[in-house]
C-alpha cells in the first residue's frame, strides 16, 4: 500500500468520525425539541405528573386509615355510652277517664 492511499483512508475516517459525531449531535438536539413539546403539549393538557399522583394517592389510602380508625373509636365510644346510660323505666300507664255524654239540666227559673 502506498503512502497516498494510507493517507486517503486517513482522510476518510476522519470524515466519517465527524460525520458520525454530527449525527450524534443531531440526534441529541432532536431528543431534546421532541422532550421540549411533548413537556409543552402535556403542561397544556393540564396533565399531572407521577410524582404528584403518588403523593395524592398516598395521602387518600393515610385518610381512608385514619377514618376507619375514628369510625372503630366512635363505635367504642357509642358502646361504652349506651351501657352506661340508665335503662329508661316502663310506668304503668293510668287508667283512662271515661267521657261522659250525660246533658246538664238547665238552671231553674224563679
Amino acid at each position: 500500500m502506498n503512502t497516498n492511499s494510507a493517507r486517503f483512508f486517513d482522510e476518510l475516517a476522519r470524515v466519517m468520525t465527524s460525520a458520525a459525531g454530527a449525527a450524534q449531535g443531531v440526534r441529541n438536539e432532536v431528543d431534546t425539541l421532541f422532550r421540549t413539546q411533548a413537556e409543552r403539549i402535556l403542561n397544556d393538557l393540564d396533565v399531572v405528573q407521577r410524582d404528584e399522583f403518588d403523593a395524592v394517592r398516598e395521602m387518600a389510602a393515610k385518610a381512608r386509615e385514619e377514618n376507619e380508625t375514628l369510625k372503630n373509636q366512635i363505635a367504642d365510644l357509642e358502646a361504652r355510652v349506651a351501657a352506661l346510660a340508665p335503662k329508661p323505666r316502663t310506668r304503668a300507664k293510668p287508667a283512662a277517664k271515661k267521657k261522659t255524654t250525660a246533658r246538664k239540666k238547665p238552671a231553674a227559673k224563679s
